[in-house]
Order: C-alpha cells, then structure tokens, then sequence
C-alpha cells in the first residue's frame, strides 16, 4: 500500500461563510487535522474495528503474527475480544506508550487539514464510498427521541460504556471506526466529494491492499477553498430536506460504532465540566479537541452499502406459545411453508414479514407470518419478544434469547428441539430514517452493515487528549 505527500494547510478550522447558507460550525462539523502514517506498510497498520470477531481469538492472533513488529494500529486499540481478560490494564498502558511513542518519533507524516473521501473495494465486490470529518459532540445524543443533529440508530446499553471509556479517557490519539448515516437520496455530499477527488492532477494520500480478506481502499484528501465550500453547501441542502416542522434537523444516524460514539459523548461531557470548573470560556471549550470526534459518513442509498437482518433465537421456548403471542401483537397471518428455500423467498420478499423455524416430533416446520407493518420489521418484533420472554420467566420459565446472522444459522438452530429460530426480512433504506424519527432508536441488534470483513478499518488518527 501506498501512501503520497500529503499537502499541509496553514489555516484550521476553515470556516466558509455562504450567503443564506450555515457553516460547517452551526452544522456540527469541523475540517479535522488528521494524522497519516509517513512511510509504514499500510496493509500491516490499517487493522479492522474493534468491536469485530469478538469471539474469534484465532483471528487477532493471526493480526498480531501479520503485523509482527511493525507500526500499526493495532497497538493503538483493544480488540474487544479482550475486554473481559485479566491483563485489560496492561494492555492499555501499552495502547498510551504505543499512541505517545508514534507522536514522538517518526511514524506520522505533518498533519493534513482536510476532508478525505474514500472508496472501499471490500473483499465481497462491493465499492462503498465515504467521507472522513470530525463531529462537534455537542450536536449527537444517543437517548430516544432526540432532535440531535447526529442520533442513535439502536438503543444504547450502558453497561458497554465504561470499558469503552476507560480506553478513550486519557488517550493522546483516536482511530475513527465510527460511521454515520446520511440520508442523501440525490447523492449530493458523497457523491460530490467523489467527483472533486476525480479532478485533473488529484493524487490519492493513501491507496492499496488491506489485511485479511479486507479488499482494498483509496483516500483522496479534499481541503481547498472550493471543496470545503462545494461541501459545506451539500451539507446545507441535505440538512434543509432533513428539517421537521419544529426546526430540528435530523443529519445524521450512527451506523457503526454506536456504543464508540456514545462514549466518546460521555468522556467529553465530564471532562467539559472540568474545564468549566476551572473558569473555561466557551471559546476554550470549542477550541479542545476533546469535544470532537473523526467519523466516516456513508450515503445510507450507497449501492455498495448492504443492509443485513440479524435474526433472533430461542431457547426453551413454548414454540406455538411464542408464535401465537407475536402473532397477535402484530396482527400477523400465519402460513406453512413446505421447505426452508420457500421460507426464505417469502421472507426475502416481505416488507415485513417473519420465518419461524423449529422442530416437532423430529420433523422441522417452516412458518411464514406476514404483517401489515409500515415501519422497520425488527422495530415491532423486538419488543414483542422482549414482552413474552418477561412473562414467560416470571412465571418461572427458561427462556433465553441469541442474536445470528445468516439464514443458513436459522434452519441449522431451527432443527434442534425445543429452539425456535425467527428470521427477518431485509432492512427498507426508505423508511430507516422515518423509522428512527418516529420511533427512536431501533431495538439492539436491528441490522448489521454488511459482513464483518467489510467494517471500517482504522488508518486516519487525531490528536486528542
């Protein structure tokens, strides 16, 4: 992998001042510093999200056995598979020393000022494009019904957070894998930042392989004049087609990294309270780094975006039971189908419709439910499980729920007795962001953005503390 002399700027931020237009600023974004390796081995330092494979030890160790000795981010992060591990404080200080030896030495390039649109060539053919910028804090909030600029797209479980924060609080570096949502449909902002990267004379500041069946990725730095004005217009005409009737504009929906983004919100907020302690001005306040956060922005029509359903498993359940509960609650007609191919095809098809696989008497049965749901499947089902699930125990049931990907998960688990598999129809980008704006965030484990080869891979750093 490659990566080019990245041009350095001598004004930051850069605010663009557009007549009936607002700025970046009142936007909630920010042009970010971002810190570039100089000469390093990309396909050894881009390592994949954190939150990946982790029940997989095998594939981080072979991680470790690819990026050997060399500069790579993957001793800037804790892959959380060993969050739960004895050594977690170790690893840590050797996350600072690493994030504090890379800034001392000669690891990082200057720093470029700019937007970066990049193209992801994943290892399953798909091209996804994004754009690299820093958020302002002050505009996201995780909690239900928020009229945030940037909101949740699933409900946020506090008992991820501190963990999480333990990692960020102190950190003189971050690595972004957080992407948010746009909802573009016109294609103006990514789509546009693709067209500047293609201009006459514009060379990529990185391109090539990535590690472990991870495809290929190139980032073309955007930082002139005119490419953060022709940016922060696209911005202003989404946030205009995203405004309510009560004057809240809902911009951005957190894609991956919900539980990053939300701790990077917590970490901020106290250490905010420290400075105001000590008599911060809110120049100061807005000046710290501390308060923004470096995120990947992914048109939510993006043809090479996917949506994958996350299915949902029983155990010990009361099959029928189960099945004529939910099917009450949401209304929905029940239908024998004679094999899995069947039931899948209807479900495939379904804007809203269900599978329910489990097996009787050692014969397997396949049922389709179908439903008049106008929102997001999951954010129905969901709750009706939850709602069965706590009666069933309380009245001194066993009942517990896993989450899977993949059908061919739900018919090899449907087979065993006394286990119900539910399979859920794909996620309709039409109605994502309405669904959210009416209903709050969707119920954990909604939907999976592709597979997990194709989540972002950390490259881009900022300062931070």
């Amino acid at each position: 992998m490659k990566f080019f002399q990245l041009p350095t700027l001598d004004y930051f931020p850069i605010t663009i001042y557009t007549c009936g237009m607002k700025t970046l600023n009142e936007l909630g974004l920010r042009v970010p510093e971002i810190l570039l390796p100089a000469h390093v081995d990309l396909n050894k330092w881009a390592v994949i999200a954190c939150d990946q494979y982790t029940q997989d030890r095998e594939y981080w160790k072979n991680v470790e056995k690819t990026v050997g000795d060399e500069p790579s981010t993957l001793n800037l992060i804790l892959p959380e598979v060993y969050l739960g591990d004895a050594d977690k404080s170790e690893r840590i200080q050797k996350i600072r020393a690493a994030m504090r030896r890379y800034l001392e030495g000669d690891v990082f390039a200057e720093p470029f000022n700019g937007f970066v649109y990049v193209e992801r060539k994943t290892g399953f053919g798909r091209t996804r494009r994004g754009l690299v910028v820093q958020i302002d804090l002050e505009t996201y909030e995780w909690t239900p019904f928020s009229n945030a600029n940037i909101r949740a797209t699933e409900a946020t479980i506090i008992d991820r957070i501190p963990p999480r924060k333990e990692i960020r609080e102190g950190a003189p570096l971050e690595l972004p894998h957080i992407m948010l949502l746009v909802n573009d449909r016109d294609d103006v902002l990514v789509g546009g930042a693709e067209k500047l990267s293609s201009g006459a004379g514009r060379k990529p500041l990185y391109s090539g392989e990535l590690m472990s069946g991870g495809g290929s990725i190139t980032g073309w730095g955007l930082s002139s004049d005119d490419d953060i004005a022709q940016i922060t217009a696209a911005i202003n005409k989404i946030a205009d087609a995203n405004t309510a009737d009560d004057g809240s504009t809902f911009l951005f929906a957190v894609g991956d990294g919900n539980h990053s983004l939300a701790t990077a919100k917590v970490v901020w907020e106290e250490y905010k309270q420290k400075l105001l302690d000590q008599g911060a001005s809110e120049a100061e306040l807005e000046a710290n780094p501390v308060r923004y956060a470096l995120v990947e922005i992914v048109n939510i029509y993006d043809a090479g975006l996917t949506f994958e359903p996350i299915h949902r498993v029983l155990f010990n359940a009361k099959i029928q039971e189960m099945i004529d509960f939910v099917s009450e609650k949401l209304g929905g007609k029940i239908k024998a189908c004679a094999s899995d191919s069947e039931l899948e095809k209807l479900v495939r098809d379904s804007n809203a419709g269900f599978g329910f696989v489990y097996t009787s008497a050692g014969k397997t049965e396949y049922r389709f439910m179908d439903t008049d749901i106008q929102e997001l499947a999951v954010s129905r089902m969901q709750p009706a499980l939850d709602e069965y699930i706590a009666a069933n125990n309380m009245a001194g049931g066993n009942l517990e729920i896993d989450y899977i990907h993949g059908s061919d998960e739900v018919f090899r688990l449907g087979k065993k007795e006394g286990v119900v598999t539910v399979m859920l129809p794909p996620i309709a980008k039409d109605s994502f962001f309405a669904t959210i704006q009416n209903s709050g965030p969707l119920p954990r484990k909604s939907f999976s953005m592709g597979e997990a080869s194709e989540k972002r891979y950390y490259l881009e750093c900022r300062r931070l503390f």
